[in-house]
């Protein structure tokens, strides 16, 4: 008998999901048309949100250890720097993980490919869908593996992580709204013969022929370069590196000794018009697709991976009522079209050849950018937005109430304590109320009756700062996003919500 969840495509967002749903027991076959994990890639950063959600399945550590930090930015214009931003303050306080990682993709989906090994998932490679359809009952799944017969199969559920030209998507016949950028891009994994210093340091270099972003990766000999081919070649179909060299060595005076791999794209930046459709899901590029202002776009895709994941593991098992399912596109699409919105601003003014661009290169980044850094508020909040610790889901059916200045659909925010932080308890991905104070023995007794955990953080004054409301109730979402705020630990209100979604927790048998 198949499981009930086909996931058709492995790259880190349908890893990502398989993760999120063997860590909470729930069986299903992940599927790849390739022939195993990718080996080039243009995806380098993962964000604090993303590796808080790691550090709940216990991957965090081991990608932390196979990337490194990035904790400063220098922008120049070829001949000077022209700006410094450190990155390494910019988070303190606000997350376990205050940094950006650079991490390859291909490592990436490496490491998660041999952690899901570890308990007992393999991916199918060179399988390929063919076809499905969605019986309102189940989806039935047309499947191929490379030199054997066709399978059909049915699945409860199917979701597509199946990239940019998801024929997940295509199958369901959604439109992909957006455009296409004029430019045409590469990227290049180089080696250098003298050893990078400063492995914690990215630049990006801006004139008026466009951008390039440059980071060492692995090790003090290996860069990775992503930009804009000169426009010369821009119709061309075959550019090698070798026809760029000169132009990146006189504009970042960076010689390759070895060329690893090289490749052009063209980005684009597009919303999917729905990200589900009966009992089919779409994630990642499959959904949404971005300019690589921020290196947003593979860490939105594992965000949609976690955000799914933890609603199906709980239907399945009949630990929430389906009307949870729909909650995946009303928070999802929202962010992914801010985002989109937000990203294509950015990165259309700084390759803007106009007055705007110029603007933005000879006055606003060497002049501006830096002290607005060293103003607390401003460089926290640019931490927030570029981590992608900022995302809420305020507007979600799941969302109820307001506690302090703390509101329903945040991120829980991050605080220590002497005893340790109130993350750690989020490890169990499972539902889970949050006391910072005193709870009540009444509440205490509900908690155990329905096997929820409970947890009382003694009240400390910077839990105030940090928007918190002294015995206020926080109810937690397996994903660690607040689902329930009440001024009073309101047990009939509580029990109202839980009983609406027909949350039962994991724990309980």
């Amino acid at each position: 008998m198949n499981p009930p969840i086909l996931i058709v495509g492995a790259g880190p967002t349908g890893l990502a999901l398989a993760h999120s749903l063997a860590r909470q027991g729930v069986p299903f076959r992940i599927i790849d048309k390739n022939a195993g994990p990718g080996t080039a890639s243009r995806a380098l950063a993962v964000h604090a949100r993303i590796l808080e959600h790691y550090e709940q399945f216990g991957l965090a550590e081991r990608n932390i250890k196979r990337g490194h930090p990035i904790l400063s930015l220098d922008v120049s214009d070829g001949k000077r720097v022209r700006a410094t931003v450190k990155f390494h303050a910019l988070g303190k306080g606000l997350s376990p993980f205050p940094f950006i990682l650079s991490l390859p993709q291909d490592d990436h989906e490496e490491i998660l490919v041999d952690e899901l090994s570890k308990v007992g998932v393999e991916v199918e490679w060179n399988t390929e869908l063919i076809s499905f359809e969605d019986t309102g009952d189940g989806v039935n799944a047309v499947m191929q593996q490379l030199g054997q017969p066709v399978e059909i199969a049915e699945f409860a559920y199917l979701c597509g992580c199946d990239g940019a030209g998801s024929m997940v998507r295509k199958g369901l016949d959604l439109d992909f709204p957006g455009g296409t950028y004029k430019q045409l891009f590469f990227v290049a994994d180089i080696e250098t013969e003298t050893p990078e210093d400063d492995m914690e340091k990215m630049d990006m270099y801006m004139d008026n022929d466009g951008f390039m972003l440059y980071m060492n990766v692995r090790n003090a000999h290996t860069k990775r370069i992503l930009g804009i081919v000169p426009e010369e070649f821009n119709d061309r179909t075959d550019v090698e590196y070798k026809d760029i060299t000169d132009y990146v060595e006189n504009k970042i005076s960076v010689t390759a000794s070895k060329v690893n791999w090289f490749s052009t794209y063209r980005v684009h930046n597009r919303v999917s018009e729905r990200f589900t459709k009966g009992r089919i899901y779409i994630l990642g590029d499959a959904g949404h697709l971005h300019s690589p202002t921020g290196g947003q776009g593979m860490n939105t895709g594992i965000g949609d991976a976690i955000n799914l994941g933890w609603k199906l593991a709980a239907v399945v098992q009949g630990k929430a009522a389906p009307i949870i399912l729909g909650t995946y596109e009303q928070e999802r699409i929202a962010f992914a079209r801010r985002l989109i919105a937000t990203t294509d601003k950015a990165f259309q003014t700084i390759v803007s050849q106009k007055l705007r661009g110029t603007l933005l290169r000879e006055y606003a980044v060497p002049y501006a950018l830096p002290p607005v850094f060293q103003f607390s508020f401003a460089s926290k909040n640019a931490f927030r937005i570029l981590s992608q610790i900022h995302i809420n889901y305020r507007n979600s059916l799941l969302s109820k109430g307001k506690a302090g200045k703390i509101y329903a659909g945040m991120r829980l925010p991050w605080i220590e304590t002497d005893r340790g932080d109130n993350f750690t308890p989020l490890r169990s991905v499972d539902w889970q109320i949050h006391i910072y104070g005193k709870a009540t023995p009444e509440l205490i007794d509900f908690a155990r009756s329905r096997s929820l955990e409970l947890y009382e953080f003694a009240w400390e004054p910077k839990m105030r700062d940090a928007g918190f409301k002294q015995d206020a109730l926080y109810l937690i979402r397996p994903d660690g996003h607040v689902a329930l705020a009440t001024d009073k630990q309101w047990l009939r209100v509580l029990n109202m919500y839980l009983e609406s979604f027909g949350i039962v927790a994991f724990g309980a048998e």
